[in-house]
């Protein structure tokens, strides 16, 4: 009869990797919703600051801390987010183009949304 026995591997303390909490929220920027960690870089419809500006964002929807989830009834009282405006840019242009058939009738038009580059810097409750 064979006896197997469970050997469980550790590695060594100094191989061991660092769990990082992560946080991330659920923000309202501009009418939209966006999902947001810390030093994340995220494009959002343009904003009326400068770019280097601080701005706060207290529309936060959800905050999850390492599991400790909080849902706001819209909105979780006292959380916050601040970024910083980093740049003001145009996204990528959009052709339209209308046609009907055996008419001769063709439009075509272009769009290019403005937009505001943020980094994420802070998620407080």
């Amino acid at each position: 009869m064979f006896v197997l026995k469970k050997i469980l591997f550790l590695p060594p303390k100094n191989l061991q990797t660092k769990i990082q909490i992560k946080m991330y929220a659920i923000v309202e920027i501009a009418g939209q919703q966006f999902k947001v960690e810390k030093d994340r870089r995220v494009y959002v419809q343009r904003l009326k600051a400068e770019e280097g500006a601080q701005v706060t964002f207290d529309r936060v929807m959800l905050v999850d801390n390492d599991g400790d989830v909080k849902v706001g009834t819209p909105t979780v009282s006292g959380a916050n987010v601040t970024a910083t405006v980093l740049q003001h840019l145009k996204g990528d242009k959009v052709l339209v183009f209308k046609k009907k058939r055996r008419k001769g009738y063709q439009k075509l038009n272009g769009h290019r949304q403005c937009l505001t580059s943020i980094k994420i810097d802070n998620i407080t409750l």
